[in-house]
């Protein structure tokens, strides 16, 4: 008979289901037996000190610095995956009325905020950075790269990973990190899960509810660092 801590491990029913498909059983054991959950990583953020060296701005400035740094303020400014970043367009954006118009995954349209600061990078690059940019064959993307050009992902991800290189980032920094910075730092500061999954554009609760793991991991490595008998 086998032993019931036997049944329980994946491996083993894997290998029953092998075995009964190839005829050496005539039942498989570990039918009704589930299969534990995959593990899911949590996700990296970066720390206050790792985003203020990012959102410092570069000089002397030129239209593509401007344009870097309108990108990191604005994607950690109100959490865009970097394929919204790409696509942006010039009437996405309201920014006297402070938010911006993102069309997300399954063509889902949300409305999200833009802080002061990123409205001000913005607003710079849009006057003194974009317009050297353009060219008379210049799409109506937000973001244009040297050749007057909206961004592919792998462009755009070059770029910011060159821009984290020049301000000291010590880690490779992946364009989902100021993603999950956005959304782990509003947390730290008392945001309402709920209010952060609409600005994400989460259709379910739970894909949001990663971000309160990192939180409870977070508070126990304060806890180790400073509890005298931790």
């Amino acid at each position: 008979m086998w032993k019931r801590s036997i049944w329980k491990s994946p491996l083993y029913a894997l290998f029953f289901n092998f075995c009964e498909r190839e005829h050496h059983l005539d039942s498989n054991p570990a039918e009704h037996v589930s299969l534990p959950r995959r593990w899911k990583r949590l996700p990296k953020s970066l720390s206050t000190d790792e985003i203020n060296a990012l959102l410092k701005p570069e000089e002397p400035e030129t239209p593509s610095r401007l344009c870097d740094h309108a990108i990191f303020e604005l994607a950690y400014a109100s959490g865009l995956r970097i394929s919204e970043l790409c696509h942006l367009r010039l009437e996405q954006l309201h920014l006297d009325a402070g938010f911006v118009q993102v069309i997300g995954k399954g063509n889902k349209e949300r409305v999200v905020p833009v802080g002061s600061s990123a409205i001000a990078s913005l607003n710079r690059y849009l006057q003194s950075g974009r317009p050297a940019l353009v060219t008379p064959k210049t799409p109506g993307n937000v973001y244009l790269t040297r050749r007057g050009t909206g961004f592919a992902r792998v462009t755009m991800w070059l770029r910011m990973k060159k821009r984290a290189e020049r301000a000291g980032i010590e880690r490779a920094l992946t364009p989902h990190m100021l993603r999950h910075s956005f959304a782990t730092h509003l947390l730290d500061h008392g945001a309402d899960l709920r209010v952060i999954q609409e600005m994400l554009g989460h259709s379910s609760i739970a894909t949001t509810e990663v971000y309160t793991h990192v939180a409870r991991e977070k508070l126990k490595d304060i806890h180790r660092q400073f509890h005298p008998r931790a």
